[in-house]
């Protein structure tokens, strides 16, 4: 009867502890100040690219969301990858648009753009191909990904992901819970046949039809060649004189910043990236 007991309690304790979100006051104290500055920003405001140029000069650290088991809601504003800037930003952005702006109600609007139908239920709930984050994020209305019949929205992207389940050693959690990976691969097999029209990479020039297609503050997904890839990186819509740039967290130069060079000088050095997708926050 003791040892139940003491089992029970165990699995209390360990539920309650991967309830909690993970962060450090820094975090807290950060986004924080940067609502309570929200509230006096004048209505045309730029939220997503107001709040992506507030992160300009965060290190560049990869797979910071990796360091709980089980998993639990991570909150790293000192330390940035591409998707953590871009769930950042949507987050605090959502936290305007609907006037809260306290900390719970970033971490709830973290959770709900994060994992899939905004709830938390495990490693496998999080929303890891970016294809499934977008889809994920329509149906509850927190983005819209442009689709035109028409220039420069010229080819159309397959949906063909396999990677993690392919490579399960490369992802700590999969590693630690081999039977987390059929439930990947059922997710992929769930994606894979979809279409998306995109951008191609020999579109991303400075014209007339690329400045009505991409707004400052979208969301660009840049596409890939890959095998078992959808996205390769992504960033935000930041125009300028000489065309579309990105402003990303950025693993060449270790850190969050606005590329000097255009998105189209950006992608010609890349040989596998295709092209662009682009997503527009509360469309």
């Amino acid at each position: 009867m003791n040892r139940l007991l003491l089992f029970i309690i165990g699995m209390v304790l360990s539920a309650s502890v991967a309830a909690q979100p993970h962060y450090t006051k820094a975090d807290s104290t950060l986004v924080t100040k940067l609502l309570t500055e929200a509230r006096s920003l004048p209505p045309t405001t730029n939220m997503p690219l107001h709040f992506a140029r507030k992160f300009i000069g965060i290190p560049y650290v990869g797979h910071t969301l990796e360091v709980c088991d089980p998993e639990r809601l991570v909150v790293n504003t000192r330390q940035l990858d591409c998707t953590t800037l871009v769930e950042n930003v949507v987050a605090l952005t959502l936290c305007v648009n609907s006037k809260r702006y306290c900390w719970g109600d970033f971490l709830d609007a973290l959770t709900q753009i994060r994992y899939r139908d905004g709830r938390l239920d495990g490693y496998t709930s999080r929303l890891h191909y970016f294809t499934d984050w977008i889809a994920d994020n329509t149906r509850k209305g927190v983005v819209g990904e442009v689709q035109q019949q028409s220039a420069p929205f010229t080819a159309v992207q397959t949906i063909s992901v396999g990677y993690m389940s392919a490579h399960p050693d490369a992802y700590k959690a999969l590693k630690a819970h081999p039977k987390m990976v059929p439930v990947i691969k059922k997710q992929e097999e769930e994606l894979n046949g979809r279409k998306y029209r995109y951008i191609p990479k020999s579109e991303v020039k400075n014209t007339e039809a690329l400045r009505k297609a991409v707004s400052d503050g979208d969301i660009i997904a840049i596409t890939c060649s890959k095998a078992g890839l959808d996205i390769a990186h992504l960033g935000f819509a930041v125009w300028r004189k000489d065309g579309l740039h990105l402003l990303n967290a950025s693993q060449l130069h270790k850190k969050v910043v606005e590329e000097p060079m255009t998105l189209g000088q950006y992608l010609s050095k890349h040989p596998s990236h295709t092209g662009i997708r682009i997503i527009r926050i509360g469309k």
